[in-house]
């Protein structure tokens, strides 16, 4: 026969039980609980009963809610607190649920929504004025396609965003002209609406036009440092850098320490992050005192490549080796060395940068690695601590780089010329 003390211990259990019901749910009726643990519908109210007036929970018609705490999503100030746990009674959802609503969180069903809004409209209850929209903007600049390292920079800044209750919102964005005048440019619309997004990511390729739109709107942004087109103060803004230079040079110097000595560099200058492999090449080739030589095109990606190396083998030049600015481009290489029945690396060595299809190509292209989901998450990292702390100074990170060696590069003899002027004509004819 059970006790008296057996039967507080039993409930005591049940309440446990039931509070921890309430905070995985953010809400139980009694008819949950009757169903749940066979006991009566008036055991059931006194217990909800028990735990509200010790503060673990709030009373709803029907049931109980979670205690309202102190989360991102709790509203701001007691007058609001208690719109919010009026809507929240209504509605027989949790305050938590409702101030997710009002800050405009996807964390809350469809139907859920549906409900709470209509149960403050009842009320009078006004939940979206004033709150923030939980969106960032990540905008690719001026590309045509979202290429492979774009794609896992956006991934990054996704699963960061995601992981912090926040949306992303992808936009392509080109503009005509990225050296027009400060003050010529017009931001894309999504950031012109009244329900414009909290924060954006400025990725691709953008002016300096663009980060003094965003500056004078007040928008909090990040951005990828080695992509901005004009003179700028990088140390003025939220931004990641690649440590591009350091990592071309490291790479050129591998090829030095392979015997190539006529190595040239593959890559649009007019484009930022090329320029700043050339300066990395440069800087390498100096140091062994060689002379830099480039191929031109004015182009990206894989036409880039494919087009430098049709003009290179057309002028009869004699290159043992090919520093490609990004493995895109080194993919568009080695589909003009092969056209030309030129081989990759008995006959000349390719490298690449980025490491992004590196291991897919054949043979193995000899990369550098960056690591571009990392990148995402901090730009997303630095755009959401600028909404919340607009007053934080200028926040910087430059991310290292890793050489990949692969097959594509292979050692020669010093002075050795892979490729003889007669060979070159001979496959380009």
């Amino acid at each position: 026969m059970m006790t008296g003390r057996d039967f507080r211990l039993l409930a005591e259990q049940r309440r446990r039980k039931i509070l921890e019901l309430i905070e995985q749910k953010g809400q139980i009726t009694v008819r949950e609980l009757v169903e749940r643990f066979s006991v009566s519908s008036v055991t059931a109210r006194g217990d909800l009963d028990a735990l509200c007036s010790q503060g673990m929970a709030v009373r709803s018609h029907g049931g109980a809610v979670r205690k309202l705490g102190v989360s991102p999503d709790s509203p701001s100030d007691s007058r609001e607190a208690q719109r919010y746990a009026d809507v929240a009674r209504l509605a027989k959802v949790s305050v938590t649920a409702v101030s997710r609503i009002a800050n405009g969180s996807a964390k809350v069903a469809p139907s859920v929504q549906a409900t709470v809004l209509a149960a403050a409209r009842k009320l009078g209850v006004t939940l979206t004025a004033g709150k923030r929209n939980r969106t960032i903007t990540f905008i690719l600049g001026n590309r045509d396609t979202v290429n492979e390292f774009q794609s896992k920079v956006l991934l990054g800044a996704e699963v960061y965003c995601a992981q912090h209750d926040w949306d992303l919102h992808f936009i392509s964005f080109r503009c005509d002209d990225l050296n027009a005048p400060l003050g010529s440019l017009r931001l894309p619309e999504a950031l012109m609406r009244p329900n414009r997004p909290s924060g954006v990511i400025l990725t691709g390729t953008h002016s300096v036009s663009i980060l003094a739109a965003l500056s004078e709107k007040k928008i909090p942004f990040s951005l990828v440092g080695n992509n901005i087109v004009g003179d700028w103060r990088p140390e003025q803004y939220d931004c990641v850098f690649t440590d591009d230079v350091r990592g071309s040079t490291d790479i050129t110097r591998y090829l030095i320490a392979q015997g190539h000595r006529n190595i040239w560099y593959i890559g649009n200058q007019r484009l930022p992050w090329f320029a700043r492999c050339a300066a990395g090449y440069r800087q390498a080739m100096k140091e062994a005192d060689l002379e830099p030589r480039f191929s031109e095109i004015s182009s990206e990606d894989r036409e880039l490549g494919y087009l430098a190396v049709k003009a290179l083998l057309a002028s009869g030049e004699r290159p043992t080796a090919l520093f490609v600015g990004t493995d895109q481009a080194a993919s568009g290489v080695y589909q003009a060395l092969q056209e030309s029945g030129i081989r990759i690396p008995d006959d000349i060595s390719v490298a690449g940068f980025n490491d992004t299809i590196g291991e897919v190509l054949h043979p193995g292209l000899t990369t550098v690695r960056e690591f571009p989901k990392e990148l995402g998450g901090h730009l997303a990292e630095f755009t959401l601590r600028r909404i919340h702390e607009p007053d934080l100074p200028p926040q910087q990170l430059v991310m290292p780089t890793e050489l990949i060696r692969r097959e594509s590069v292979r050692h020669v003899s010093s002075g050795h010329t892979l490729l003889t002027s007669v060979h070159l004509h001979e496959n380009v004819l």
